[in-house]
């Protein structure tokens, strides 16, 4: 394990991953238990906080469902396209209209 490596020797030993959110259990020193509370605090602020990751992530599943979508049912997807290109193009073409006036 390197300073780089973020499983604690408690990950290694147990085989089980804490998530970065929780508190390890079995901590008896009030000092560490404190620092673990608000190394945890922290970490749940910056998962919940951190919107350009969060996006970033969201959309990335948005894009592997809509690949599995489109592998399993291509004519579907083919229609889906479509009918987003319609939709976009009549939104263009009122907005473009609405302005013309």
């Amino acid at each position: 394990m390197t300073s780089s490596d973020p499983r604690s020797n408690q990950e290694l030993v147990s085989g089980t991953a804490l998530p970065r959110t929780a508190v390890p259990p079995g901590i008896v020193d009030p000092v560490a238990s404190a620092r673990a509370e608000l190394k945890a605090a922290l970490a749940a602020i910056e998962v919940r906080g951190n919107f350009p990751r969060r996006i970033e992530k969201a959309s990335q599943r948005g894009i592997v469902r809509a690949r599995t979508f489109a592998r399993r049912n291509p004519v579907a997807a083919a229609g889906a396209v479509a009918g987003v290109a319609a939709a976009v193009g009549g939104l263009v073409w009122v907005i473009a209209r609405a302005v013309a006036r």
